[in-house]
């Protein structure tokens, strides 16, 4: 799937791998060891470069390089990495502020998200945005549903999407609905093809049969909903925490959506077979924008 590369205390992984009786040959790099210095000036030296002007000296570049987020994300930057996991061990927020300050969104982005794919009775249920964007406004829930959108045929699937809420076409006049209304008719008016529809409640959005016998009129009619793109960051975290624990569904993600290069970042805690699917998303990711990088460089 990858060749990895683990950043930490050499000693502690060696210890571990003993343990478990694992014995490949995994290349170990300890960002606080003397041998890393020549590497560790030189990402430090990018790192001060990008943000001398933000308040970050070059001592302080020095100094954050020890540590293994922004190590990775240097990593990733320069080249001497394809993609990186991390978060196992730290909370989500510390470890998305490195990621955001060095490798920061791709070129054209104004918002970075996340989707967790639920593998379900149905089939896989991506659900957005799970860790990002707390309240997210009309305009940001219409980037939020097309970087989802992007993300469900990179799995090689054609997004059906609905636009999930309290409130059903109109029903309530409360801003938490109207602004899920707002972003469904910028997204009928600007992305045509999209099959999006909403606002809906979840069990419409999911029962075909009460769908079309409710809302004939929906654009969701007579087909299967893959995509559910939520109001807020409460919503979505809560509905697939749910999933995961009551239905004993099957999560990948948070995946990282917006991200100039492949980043993504484990729930604290984080099983084997999650931290795998993620390494296989990571993969993919990388493979998606190398292919995107070089059909640039054959255009120009």
């Amino acid at each position: 799937m990858a060749i990895p590369i683990l950043l930490g205390r050499a000693e502690t992984i060696k210890q571990l791998m003993a343990e478990i009786e694992f014995d490949a040959d995994v290349l170990i790099i300890d960002p606080k060891e003397d041998e890393e210095d020549e590497r560790k000036n030189r990402y430090a030296k990018g790192y001060w470069e990008q943000r001398k002007r933000r308040g970050v000296t070059y001592y302080s570049a020095q100094r954050l390089m020890r540590e293994r987020n922004y190590y990775g994300a240097m990593m990733v930057n320069e080249g001497d990495a394809d993609a990186l996991i991390s978060g196992y061990s730290r909370n989500y927020p510390s470890v998305v502020k490195p990621m955001l300050e060095l490798i920061g969104m791709a070129k054209g982005t104004q918002r970075v998200a996340t989707t967790n794919v639920m593998m379900t009775k149905r089939g896989p249920i991506f659900l957005s945005d799970t860790s990002i964007n707390i309240d997210p406004t009309s305009r940001e829930l219409t980037k939020i549903a097309h970087m989802t959108s992007q993300i469900v045929k990179m799995f090689g699937m054609d997004p059906v999407m609905a636009m999930i809420s309290y409130s059903n076409f109109g029903s309530s006049s409360n801003e938490n609905a109207t602004k899920v209304r707002d972003a469904v008719a910028y997204l009928h008016r600007h992305y045509p093809d999209m099959v999006v529809d909403g606002e809906l409640q979840t069990d419409f959005a999911l029962n075909a049969e009460m769908l079309k016998e409710k809302f004939p009129f929906s654009r969701l009619v007579d087909k299967k909903v893959n995509t559910l793109i939520f109001p807020n960051l409460d919503a979505a975290n809560i509905t697939y925490k749910l999933m995961k624990e009551l239905n004993e569904a099957v999560s990948i993600g948070p995946i990282m959506m917006g991200m100039r290069k492949p980043v993504h970042i484990l729930q604290l805690g984080a099983s084997v077979d999650e931290i795998v699917n993620m390494t296989a998303i990571a993969v993919i990711d990388a493979q998606q924008k190398e292919k995107l990088e070089q059909e640039k460089g054959n255009t120009m």
